[in-house]
């Protein structure tokens, strides 16, 4: 698979994916996508009306049914998921998607979201026939059990941000469970996830099963979340929308929801750490990682004051390599804002703090000489508080805040000082102490000693107080997309 490629020479998917076909209603506005590297239009998709999202709930409705998908033996469904994450990992159509209308540059497309979204469906597939009822005890002249059942179509909204990798978390459970799908990616970055449903079908998973629908979240989305056929939703987005959606969802059958919402991670570092070096590298990438786009972006460094200027000289150098370029050439490293209207939001946060007396200790400004690529500088921000915008609201950029501690539990207390529990990292090299830190701050994961997920697709992931509820990943995942019947039978 080459890495270099000319986005203009990529034939794109356009039109929504339903039942195995392309199709592009007429009537329907379009809704331009363009790339971020240079701002210019890549392609347009459809924005769906009341007729397409019925025909694609329907629609999967009926292909779960018929195709035998949701009752066959479950290690039929793990052959065709076997066969689906090959095609992934082989399909070059669908790393270029992936790299030209999103911030994932080709290299690292290539490295993580495609290798990522292939492992993530061969782990479900090797769930898919360990996650069903249970026995239990109860009288000699009875059988108690639950089953474990498919909710039938699950309707699932992703992000912008890793529209590949989501789109996969998502699919993988509900597919390897039996239930047929209807997804809608975000209107920003629709193509590769297009091409990943063009690819089940490839592989042998019946047409109709894995749907996509385009369209904004207030109309196809909101449509989606309402349809009386939909039995579950997963959404992967900000607070504000995955409140509207649950609300949405309870007014519309009381359907169950997974929300992965925004975070305000924090990076904890006591005073002795075995390697500050390494510690430097991990909180780097942890906020500069796709420019800070990432829900659990560590951007507020909470450090313990004796190590604090030695730590931040060493982020600055690390951070001071990364330079903008094409996400479609491979020795590009470094992402692109989503858009000028992100961006925008991104540095009037870093103004403001600067008015308000923090100190912009490096960057604060965009790279020049990127067209109309939208890439904003690392920036390290110190002299914050906790009422200040930049420290308490999701920035989703490569913005890093600086507080520094005396003590364990004022360290802690910082930490914990957030409307959101995402995740958290903790850097010490005393066991007692990070286990102290790790039963004390209240985030969905945290992290010891590093900064970011591994391959470990068993572990869940899912946030506490605005990040969200229920878990992607793990088999918390595949139970989410079940129902589960309680039976009793007397003899």
């Amino acid at each position: 698979m080459t890495t270099d490629f000319t986005p203009e020479n990529v034939p794109v998917p356009m039109g929504h994916y339903i039942g195995g076909t392309l199709v592009s209603p007429a009537g329907e506005r379009q809704i331009e996508v363009n790339r971020p590297s240079d701002g210019k239009f890549f392609a347009s998709v459809p924005d769906a009306g009341t007729d397409t999202v019925d025909s694609a709930v329907c629609g999967a409705l009926q292909a779960a049914k018929k195709s035998g998908w949701s009752t066959c033996a479950p290690r039929e469904r793990t052959r065709a998921l076997y066969r689906w994450a090959a095609l992934i990992e082989q399909d070059e159509l669908l790393l270029q998607l992936e790299a030209a209308c999103s911030t994932r540059p080709v290299t690292l497309a290539k490295s993580t979201d495609v290798a990522s979204a292939a492992e993530t469906i061969r782990f479900f597939a090797e769930l898919a026939d360990k996650a069903g009822g249970e026995h239990y005890a109860t009288r000699h002249s009875a059988l108690g059990f639950s089953t474990a059942e498919p909710y039938g179509v699950i309707a699932a909204i992703t992000p912008w941000n890793f529209p590949l990798s989501m789109a996969a978390w998502k699919c993988g459970p509900a597919l390897a469970t039996g239930n047929a799908m209807v997804i809608k990616p975000s209107e920003m970055t629709p193509f590769s996830t297009v091409r990943l449903a063009e690819l089940a079908v490839l592989a042998g998973i019946p047409p109709g099963i894995l749907n996509v629908i385009h369209g904004l979240g207030a109309t196809a989305g909101a449509q989606l979340v309402a349809h009386p056929a939909v039995g579950k939703v997963s959404f992967t987005g900000s607070p504000v929308t995955g409140a509207a959606i649950m609300t949405n969802a309870a007014n519309n059958g009381i359907k169950p929801v997974t929300l992965e919402l925004g975070g305000k991670s924090p990076q904890l570092v006591f005073e002795k750490v075995n390697d500050l070096a390494q510690v430097a590298r991990c909180i780097s990438d942890g906020f500069t990682g796709n420019a800070g786009q990432v829900c659990v972006a560590g951007t507020r460094l909470i450090v313990h004051k004796n190590i604090a200027n030695e730590l931040i000289g060493k982020i600055r150098q690390n951070i001071a390599g990364c330079q903008p370029g094409l996400t479609w050439n491979s020795a590009s490293r470094y992402s692109p804002i989503i858009n000028k209207t992100q961006a925008d939001k991104i540095h009037a946060l870093v103004v403001t703090a600067r008015e308000q007396g923090a100190e912009i200790l490096t960057g604060g400004t965009f790279f020049t000489e990127t067209g109309e690529g939208a890439f904003y500088r690392p920036t390290l921000i110190s002299g914050v508080s906790n009422d200040m915008d930049v420290v308490c609201k999701e920035i989703f950029g490569p913005v890093l805040t600086i507080q520094t501690f005396t003590d364990e539990e004022e360290g802690i207390a910082l930490a914990n000082d957030s409307v959101y529990g995402l995740a958290a990292g903790v850097y010490t090299r005393d066991f007692s102490q990070g286990m102290r830190a790790i039963k004390a701050i209240d985030a969905g994961t945290v992290w010891v000693n590093r900064y970011g997920r591994s391959q470990d697709f068993i572990i869940p992931t899912g946030g506490f107080k605005m990040s969200g509820i229920g878990k992607d990943l793990g088999r918390a995942a595949m139970e989410a997309c079940q129902r589960h019947k309680s039976v009793l039978i007397d003899f």
